[in-house]
């Protein structure tokens, strides 16, 4: 029979083959390209929408995929999922596993990052107690918790560190190193390749090297990352990620990957106890029940459009929607700029402060007062040490003008609170 995850609509087909090559050359300042982007993405005008971390937008041919796998799903039901969903299943872990530059028997897909990170901490089973588990303050919330948690379920000692303001790649390098060092017993280490609260880059190759040089394993948090940068889940340089698909990617809400680098798979229990599938094998290692079956049909077609744009050329203009706004809020009074000019550093995600507005209710004034007076939709978010922050995140959608914008309600609300 033919690969059903191959069909493509007619109009999914057209609208792809209607955008324009990507530019080769200084992809992000072609603003005829990504206007022609743009046009694949049906946005509301009610507010610029500088708030699409939280998850990523279906292209309209992405869009109609969904669509037709859920009439497809709803139609046939279980005549279509008990005879076709293990050959689904295989090939949807192959496109997969091919695009994250790994191998199939490395990944498995899960519902989102969160599912896939917990899977990972809590079957972590290379602890003793007494052992050190490390996380830092820019890590996920519930992420955090699950690592304090283990001093429940396996008797050891979580630390967590402080990231240096203003970070950047040495203090941050020096961060890890000194906690490594003072904790010899140090174990697991929880990073986050993009920071959801503020948008740091973490170097995670280097500080993997440096983990497994101190005798511990890496789990990273790749939920901001793959889609936003251009790499392969390899790069990382460490044995346990968890993605989202429906973030960057571009795919429906409700998928996600776990990646267990093969040779680190027994360092991982079976979710539970599970006997579902052989103990060499990682979809033992997380149980998602049912999925959504026609948002994870769908990840093929959201692939396809993620690679017509290009991985390189999105990172390119998500970066330079942010230096658009944040190079120069950096030079203004009063403005804190969360993430580094240093492009190894920073992503389209970044966040700032207005000095001495660090708590929660003062940060979402901040946010109402983009909002109501300039029309800019931001977020608050909760995390750093130091206080609280507004993140800014574009899409590939986003003009340069929406930048600019922001940039003039944070130069005016800076202005009025120094007069």
């Amino acid at each position: 029979m033919p690969d059903l995850l191959d069909y493509r609509t007619p109009a999914f087909e057209s609208a792809l083959a209607a955008l324009p090559a990507t530019p080769v050359d200084e992809p992000a300042d072609d603003e005829d390209y990504w206007n022609a982007v743009r046009g694949l993405y049906d946005q509301s005008d009610e507010l610029i929408n500088l708030e699409n971390g939280f998850w990523g937008a279906m292209a309209e041919p992405v869009k109609g995929m969904f669509q037709y796998w859920t009439e497809r799903v709803n139609r046939e039901t279980t005549l279509l999922i008990r005879r076709h969903y293990m050959p689904l299943h295989d090939g949807l872990r192959e496109r997969v596993a091919a695009a994250m530059g790994c191998a199939v028997e490395e990944i498995e897909l899960t519902r989102n990052a969160t599912e896939a990170l917990f899977a990972l901490i809590s079957g972590y089973n290379r602890l003793a107690p007494g052992d050190t588990v490390l996380y830092c303050d820019l890590d996920y919330p519930c992420c955090k918790d699950a690592m304090e948690w283990l001093r429940e379920r396996r008797g050891v000692s979580p630390v967590r560190i402080t990231i240096p303001e203003p970070a950047t790649h040495d203090a941050v390098i020096a961060a890890y190193a000194k906690a490594l060092r003072e904790h010899p017993r140090t174990r697991l280490v929880l990073l986050s390749h993009v920071c959801f609260a503020t948008g740091l880059v973490l170097p995670v190759a280097e500080i993997s090297a440096m983990a497994k040089k101190a005798g511990a394993d890496v789990i990273v948090d790749a939920a901001h990352s793959w889609g936003q940068l251009d790499f392969d889940v390899p790069d990382l340089n460490a044995p346990f990620a968890a993605l989202n698909l429906h973030k960057w990617i571009g795919a429906p809400l409700g998928c996600g990957a776990i990646y267990i680098r093969r040779e680190h798979l027994a360092s991982i229990d079976p979710y539970f106890g599970d006997r579902s599938w052989p103990a060499d094998d990682i979809r033992a290692r997380v149980h998602t029940g049912s999925p959504n079956f026609a948002a994870w049909f769908t990840v093929p077609s959201a692939l396809d459009a993620h690679r017509r744009i290009g991985a390189k050329a999105k990172q390119a203009r998500l970066r330079a929607l942010r230096d658009a706004w944040a190079e120069a809020a950096r030079e203004i009074p009063g403005v804190q700029i969360m993430t580094p000019a240093d492009p190894a550093m920073s992503a389209g995600i970044t966040a700032f402060r207005l000095k001495g507005h660090t708590t929660k209710p003062a940060c979402d004034a901040i946010v109402a007062a983009l909002r109501d007076r300039f029309g800019v939709f931001t977020v608050a978010r909760t995390g750093p040490e130091a206080g609280d922050v507004v993140r800014v995140t574009p899409g590939v959608f986003s003009r340069m003008e929406d930048a600019k914008r922001l940039l003039e309600g944070i130069e005016t609300l800076a202005g009025e609170l120094r007069a």
